[in-house]
């Protein structure tokens, strides 16, 4: 069982200026289950958050992503508490867009996304780090049975 609060503390970096870092903690329940065959397999989110990289340091002051450059994120989820049940998985998404519930990133730096002409819209390429100098991870509080 987790109660609390979550973080995903992500080492990440960009091609572009800005980004959005989506976390999601998921149930993903077993590929069979008795007496509910659709339920096999059944994904259940049960937190997300997104981050617009502008963001990292400030929500005051926004700043342009260095290039290529691994930067630390947190991500701070709602608080929950949930049960996983036996046999169960724990999965961690991460994605770079959560559109259409959020915004598109035109991810090259803007002053404000919301007047970003189409020629501002860039592909970019993000990468999540994840070795010992680096060590991108989620922060789950777990009580004890």
């Amino acid at each position: 069982m987790i109660a609390g609060n979550i973080e995903a503390r992500l080492f990440a970096s960009t091609t572009g200026s800005d980004a959005d870092w989506v976390v999601k903690l998921i149930d993903v329940y077993p590929d069979t289950v008795s007496g509910n065959r659709a339920m096999g397999g059944y994904q259940l989110m049960i937190s997300g958050e997104i981050l617009r990289g502008r963001y990292r340091t400030s929500f005051e002051r926004p700043a342009p992503i260095a290039r290529n450059l691994v930067l630390p994120y947190t991500i701070k989820l709602a608080p929950q508490t949930y049960r996983f049940q036996r046999g169960h998985r724990i999965m961690v998404q991460v994605q770079s867009t959560w559109f259409p519930l959020y915004d598109r990133n035109p991810q090259t730096w803007v002053p404000s996304i919301f007047a970003a002409q189409p020629s501002d819209y860039r592909t970019q390429t993000h990468r999540v780090w994840r070795s010992a100098r680096q060590p991108s991870h989620l922060v789950l509080p777990v009580l004890p049975e």
